[in-house]
């Protein structure tokens, strides 16, 4: 009789592609599949998820997986992206659209009965970012007609794991990445969701659920999750910098609390799957990245990635810039004899935005590692520039396969955790 594989199913659903692993119990993908949604609009005619559609495909995948001859199912959990809500009534079905988080806010909120914005961001760790906080989501809900059906409010991973648990619960790292609604003062709910509180989630205090010899998870927020194996893995003190459209800078070991330029500069703070705080930088590297490479490519012809790295980069000066906005916009390409020239000054100006967000995580709490994830830790510019400039750090290019699935997926495993999950190189 042929014996089957132990696996450990993750969804893990991002704003465009949506996927779901495998994982045996070394943690490697065994099976993996992906999907993508067309948006539908909600009453207002903005774009948001099909969530209709995308509930119907876990479900039914759900059950493809567990009908595979060749597997054994022993635990199901969800990473997902954050700042969106699902409203539920009695019966756990959904009474309005997945509001998308980039609409913009129309309810204003009372931040000056709270010590005004600057104050009501400290204590919430939240930069105002609109609906991005995502419990003023909720405030602005309870001035839409459905509010009077709605019997819970969930976060979005959480809602898609009470799909399989039947449990309506919030878990700790939705709860804390910029929602506006944690108080980091007082390790709790912030007084103003008093209002809504009757119609959250109750905070669960179990990572997942055992029904039927399976463990459940209860979701988790995405970028909290890519945490996960790093934590499990990485025995010193480090920075985690997480490198894609955004890169955000994750600094596990940093209990000082936020203060005025640090928010200012876009610095946060999410929550652990164990409640502690993680202070967070964020830029919107990836993006600038993109922008200016067409910029450059359409002005001088040819494609970055047929350049080679040079150390004449480390005789350029950088161009002092808002982290907000891109350092080389401003620079006349007129100015550079290729693109080869244009690319080098690019990458100095957009590192040293990166340096001056990760030196707000550094300068309170030192670490021994930089550890760089993502697109940009192939990219040889990006890591040597880094490594040039923490000469005190270990600088490495980790490479973790699908980093938030895998988190996701180790939440749920009672077993020893493998030590061979994160691939390092220095710098």
């Amino acid at each position: 009789m042929r014996l089957r594989t132990p696996v450990i199913a993750v969804f893990d659903i991002g704003k465009t592609n949506k996927k779901v692993f495998l994982w045996s119990t070394t943690f490697e993908i065994v099976f993996e599949k992906q999907q993508t949604f067309d948006e539908i609009v909600d009453e207002a005619g903005f774009a948001c998820e099909d969530l209709a559609a995308l509930q119907q495909w876990i479900v039914s995948t759900f059950s493809e997986l567990c009908q595979m001859p060749e597997f054994e199912l022993i635990g199901l959990n969800f990473s997902a992206y954050g700042a969106s809500f699902v409203y539920v009534n009695g019966a756990g079905d959904p009474v309005a659209p997945l509001y998308n988080y980039l609409k913009p806010v129309s309810t204003p909120f009372p931040y000056m009965d709270f010590g005004g914005e600057n104050e009501f961001a400290r204590r919430t760790a939240s930069p105002i970012l609109g609906n991005l906080n995502s419990g003023l989501q909720v405030y602005e809900s309870t001035f839409r007609p459905f509010w009077s059906e709605v019997f819970k409010a969930l976060h979005f991973p959480n809602y898609l794991a009470s799909l399989f648990t039947g449990r309506l619960v919030s878990e700790i790292t939705s709860i804390g990445c910029h929602t506006a609604l944690w108080d980091f003062d007082l390790g709790q709910y912030h007084p103003w969701v008093s209002a809504i509180e009757d119609k959250l989630a109750s905070i669960s205090t179990e990572s997942s659920l055992e029904i039927d010899g399976i463990h459940y998870g209860l979701g988790l927020h995405d970028s909290s999750a890519a945490l996960v194996p790093y934590l499990r893995c990485i025995s010193e003190d480090f920075v985690l910098l997480s490198t894609g459209t955004w890169c955000i800078a994750m600094h596990p070991f940093n209990e000082s609390p936020l203060h005025a330029d640090e928010l200012a500069n876009d610095v946060l703070c999410y929550l652990q799957p164990n409640g502690k705080p993680v202070k967070a930088s964020r830029l919107f590297g990836g993006h600038f990245h993109e922008e200016q490479v067409a910029r450059m490519e359409k002005h001088f012809g040819g494609s970055f990635k047929d350049l080679t790295f040079s150390d004449r980069v480390f005789s350029l000066t950088g161009a002092s810039s808002s982290i907000f906005e891109s350092a080389f916009a401003s620079r006349d390409l007129n100015d550079f004899p290729d693109l080869a020239s244009a690319y080098d000054q690019f990458m100095v100006d957009l590192v040293g935005q990166q340096i001056f967000s990760l030196n707000l995580l550094l300068q309170d709490a030192p670490v021994k590692q930089l550890l760089v994830d993502g697109g940009f830790s192939k990219n040889e510019w990006y890591m040597r520039l880094l490594a040039r400039a923490f000469p005190e750090l270990e600088v490495y290019a980790a490479e973790v396969a699908q980093a938030s699935a895998l988190g996701a997926a180790l939440m749920v495993y009672e077993g020893e955790t493998p030590k061979n999950l994160i691939q390092l190189k220095r710098y």
